[in-house]
């Protein structure tokens, strides 16, 4: 069972820089996994990789604010959470 794509298929598959991926990955954006001196994505981590890919591509993010994006987006959900105890808490 495959759960991974490479890096290498990422990159000719969405045909993106190798240097965007790069740095997702040492952003922290994305994880991977290397096997064999081979860079690894799992496949749940494919849709957050789809999202960044459009904010940079698309709408010109730069990596800088797609951090930033991603941290009010995490932020957002957390605040969700809290929101559901309080309310069933009380």
């Amino acid at each position: 069972m495959k759960d991974r794509i490479s890096k290498e298929d990422i990159v000719r598959l969405y045909n993106i820089e190798i240097t965007f991926f790069d740095d997702l990955e040492s952003s922290g954006l994305i994880e991977t996994e290397v096997i064999d001196n081979t860079t690894y994505l799992h496949y749940d981590q494919l849709s957050a990789f789809e999202r960044f890919t459009n904010w940079h591509y698309d709408l010109d993010v730069n990596m800088a604010g797609l951090e930033i994006i991603h941290r009010l987006l995490q932020q957002i959900e957390e605040l969700k959470g809290v929101r559901l105890e309080v309310k069933d808490n009380g």
